[in-house]
């Protein structure tokens, strides 16, 4: 007589019979007979497992419709993608991990119109012959910053590594010694300088340099000056540091360019808005740098690239280097930045258009009357499971940008309900729960409540809309 753990085995069904099922033609159609072939194979051998090694009480099912939703299930989990749109409610506007700038209706229109099928990427429609993509940029940011020329690569780390490796390969560059700033991911200043090969000469102290410290470093194998914005941190309280103008007048009086790392780079004014005030491009390539890098991603409210502007000699320099040609962006970068830049050409009506200046300068009174719509709305949803309160609360610019100044803001603190010894397994479940919403609910753990911080809350019915799956796991309510 047969075991019954045998028989159980052998009623395990066959791939090919699985594969010639009617209701598998669906399946198939959607993913290929490739993919689902492996799902099935997958779901049979987790099978075969579990009678081999069988739950006490529980058996597992062999059916077909059991084993054909479990290989749907599959298809659905190889397929989804992992980069998927969630809401910022950390109250860091431009989270690094969140990719910073959310990109205006115009940027993201533009990007689609050219993704279709052919554009002009390097082709001069004019002259019928042979373009070059920065050309599609140049002139709005030399109209912009009051720049000679201008190149685009793909962030402002390259940036920085394309202006050394063609202006100080095998010479030095003379950094501040306050100013060799690491930057996130455990990228530093110095390993860039190492990497594109040129030697930095270090002056001043962490909170003190003055012109002196530059002028005795020059010698004869001096390439360059540099400035860097430390944007990522602050020194206070018994500090020095030298001006561009002041600066730039030492370099080119021995023949030397000032390059200028600005980091995040706003094009505007943002003490016009009512935030912090930034250095722009413009303002320092008025003070006579003779290069300055700066960010895309960031205060910009682009996409993710490295923005070089300054004297058309030394861009052209860069644009000969082989380097640039890695570090190159795409059609659809170069796209989403022109547009993006356009915006910048009309600044009175710039806080509407643009995102990240929106989101930025966005009165507290409209987070506060967002809080009061939506708190009701959640403490029903989470009733016994959380209370749910309006908290003022702060919010960062993020992404390095100025981070000793806060925003005021308001948000919504998410408490759970179960006290004593076992809260902070409740809220680890609260804080899994929103993140495992369809559009991943992103907040920050504070004084034992998920805080949802609503300055870059803007699509306020697509947040409600999916509440009510909070919790629910394959239709099975799964609340703390």
């Amino acid at each position: 007589m047969p075991k019954p753990k045998d028989s159980a085995r052998a009623a395990v069904p066959s791939v090919d019979r699985l594969l010639r099922l009617p209701a598998m033609e669906r399946l198939v159609a959607a993913h290929g007979r490739a993919l689902a072939t492996e799902a099935t194979q997958a779901v049979l051998a987790d099978l075969r497992a579990a009678l081999a090694e069988p739950e006490p009480g529980k058996a597992p099912a062999v059916d077909d419709a059991t084993l054909l939703a479990a290989i749907g299930e599959r298809l659905a989990a190889m397929t989804a993608p992992t980069l998927r749109a969630v809401f910022n409610m950390t109250g860091t506007v431009l989270h690094t991990n969140l990719g910073r700038a959310a990109l205006p209706t115009e940027a993201i229109d533009a990007v689609v119109a050219v993704s279709r099928g052919a554009a002009n990427l390097e082709y001069d429609l004019a002259r019928g012959q042979r373009g070059d993509r920065d050309d599609h940029l140049e002139g709005l940011l030399c109209r912009l910053t009051g720049a000679e020329a201008a190149t685009v690569v793909n962030n402002n780390a390259a940036a920085v590594l394309l202006i050394l490796n063609s202006l100080a390969q095998r010479r030095e560059a003379i950094v501040s010694r306050g100013e060799l700033i690491e930057i996130g991911g455990a990228f530093r200043l110095p390993d860039i300088m190492a990497r594109a090969g040129c030697k930095l000469r270090e002056v001043g102290t962490t909170n003190r340099t003055h012109p002196r410290d530059y002028a005795e470093a020059i010698g004869r194998g001096t390439a360059l000056l540099m400035k860097v914005h430390t944007s990522n941190y602050a020194v206070q309280g018994f500090t020095a540091a030298v001006p561009e103008a002041e600066l730039a007048a030492l370099a080119h009086e021995h023949r030397l360019p000032l390059v200028v790392d600005l980091g995040s780079g706003a094009l505007i004014d943002l003490s016009d808005h009512g935030l912090p005030r930034e250095p722009t491009p413009a303002e320092t390539i008025a003070a006579g740098a003779d290069l300055v890098s700066f960010s895309g991603d960031k205060l910009l409210g682009g996409p993710q690239a490295g923005l070089i502007v300054g004297r058309a000699d030394l861009v052209r320099k860069l644009a000969r280097n082989p380097l640039k040609r890695a570090l190159r962006v795409d059609r659809m970068t170069i796209a989403a930045l022109a547009a993006v830049l356009r915006l910048h050409l009309d600044p009175d009506r710039l806080a509407e258009r643009l995102p990240t200046l929106r989101m930025l300068s966005r009165p507290t009174a409209a987070l506060e009357a967002l809080a009061a719509r939506l708190r009701p709305v959640l403490a029903r949803r989470l009733a016994g499971v959380a209370t749910v309160r309006i908290v003022a609360c702060q919010s960062q610019i993020g992404s390095g940008a100025r981070p000793l100044d806060y925003l005021p803001s308001a948000g919504l603190a998410l408490e759970p309900a179960t006290g004593g010894r076992g809260t902070g397994a409740a809220l680890g479940r609260l804080v899994a729960a929103f993140r495992a919403l369809p559009v991943p609910v992103i907040g920050r753990v504070e004084e034992g409540a998920l805080l949802l911080d609503l300055r870059c809350l803007e699509d306020e019915r697509a947040f409600l809309g999916q509440l009510d799956r909070l919790f629910q796991v394959q239709g099975r309510d799964a609340a703390p």
